[in-house]
C-alpha cells in the first residue's frame, strides 16, 4: 500500500509548487493545476503507515538478510536508506507544506526523485532474486519466517 501511495503522489505532483507558492502569498482559491490538499493528505498517509510499518518491523521482526559480505551489506544499506527516505521525504514535504517554508521545495523534490530510484532498485533486486536466483526471498518478504 506504501508502494502504491508513494508511486501516486510521485506523479500527482505536477503543480504542487504553484500550489505552494499561491499558499505562501495567500492566494486562496487561486486557480491551480492540481489539488494540493490530495497530494498532502496522500504524502501523510505515507508518513504514518510508514513509521507504523516501522514499529511493526520492531517489534515482531524482519526477514533475515541472505547473502554475505557486500550482498549482505548492500541489502543492509538499502533497506535504511529506503526508510530513510520513505520518512524524509513526506516529513520535508509536511514541514513545506504546513510550515509555507518553500525553500525545503526543491529539497523534497530531490529526495522523491533519489526515493523512486532507491525502490525501483529495491523492486528490481527482489525481481532478481525471485525469478534468476529462486531463492525464494519474495516470499519471506511476505511473512516473516517463511523458508
Amino acid at each position: 500500500m506504501i508502494a502504491g501511495l508513494i508511486l501516486f503522489n510521485y506523479f500527482y505532483s505536477e503543480g504542487m509548487g504553484a500550489a505552494l507558492h499561491a499558499a505562501v502569498q495567500g492566494r486562496v482559491g487561486a486557480a491551480l493545476p492540481i489539488n494540493p490538499t490530495v497530494h498532502v493528505a496522500v504524502g501523510v498517509s505515507v508518513l504514518v503507515l510508514t513509521l507504523l510499518r516501522l514499529a511493526l518491523r520492531i517489534s515482531v521482526g524482519v526477514p533475515a538478510v541472505d547473502g554475505t559480505g557486500w550482498s549482505r551489506v548492500i541489502a543492509k544499506v538499502g533497506h535504511k536508506v529506503l526508510y530513510l527516505l520513505m520518512i524524509a521525504v513526506p516529513a520535508i514535504g509536511a514541514v513545506t507544506w504546513f510550515e509555507r517554508f518553500s525553500e525545503l521545495g526543491d529539497v523534497h523534490a530531490i529526495l522523491a526523485n533519489a526515493l523512486m530510484l532507491v525502490a525501483l532498485g529495491h523492486a528490481l533486486t527482489a525481481l532478481f532474486h525471485q525469478f534468476i536466483l529462486k531463492d525464494g526471498l519474495l516470499m519471506r518478504m511476505i511473512r516473516v519466517g517463511h523458508q
